[in-house]
């Protein structure tokens, strides 16, 4: 787990933040300079680019760092892999599980690069449509296996928050490559991510 307090970002990067976000504060009729929001710039600049550090790590790479040779051709699945995201459209988060399988072809990779692919996309400005695309094709160009499958489920406060204001809607997105284009496949893995092995 990376430890967010720790990360040094470039101060010329946090500056330059910073003076938009005063910008923005003046501009919503609040005064940057009173007691409680004198380092609110510099706070928000930090963590937006804490939000958004996925821009700056090549998940192929993670996966190819980790890569091995190895006999197996079963599904391999990492669920309920949780994540956050900001929705690129309104700069608000969206968050839930995602839930990823491949099927190897003579490689297979460490179980902690899948959630970390997960996690550098979804450390970016994003669509849960396009995120979950990109899950699924950096997995099929650095491992080459014989299908992946890739579902995301999210809650988005873009239409809680604001908008229709629905809090308890679920968005599913899917999609695959392979052998889970046939249905029995798709339907076995599935079962397995419902399953709740307790």
């Amino acid at each position: 787990m990376i430890d967010t307090n720790l990360m040094k970002w470039p101060e010329e990067k946090v500056q330059a933040l910073m003076s938009h976000y005063k910008e923005i504060l003046a501009l919503l009729g609040e005064d940057p300079d009173r007691e409680g929001l004198l380092k609110t710039p510099e706070r928000v600049a930090k963590a937006m680019l804490t939000l958004t550090r996925g821009y700056d790590v090549d998940p192929k790479a993670v996966l190819l760092g980790a890569k091995f040779k190895e006999d197996y051709h079963q599904m391999v699945i990492v669920k309920d892999i949780d994540f956050f995201s900001m929705c690129e459209h309104h700069m608000l988060p969206f968050y839930g599980k995602a839930h990823v399988a491949y099927i190897p072809n003579g490689y297979i990779t460490g179980l902690s690069k899948i959630a970390r692919v997960v996690d550098i996309f979804s450390h970016r400005l994003q669509v849960q449509e396009r995120m979950t695309l990109q899950i699924k094709e950096c997995i099929q160009e650095a491992l080459n296996p014989l299908g992946v499958m890739v579902v995301v489920e999210a809650k988005h406060m873009c239409m809680q928050m604001r908008g229709v204001e629905k809090q308890n809607s679920i968005t599913t997105t899917s999609d695959f490559t392979g052998a889970f284009n046939q249905a029995k496949t798709r339907e076995e893995f599935m079962n397995l991510i419902r399953n709740n092995y307790q």
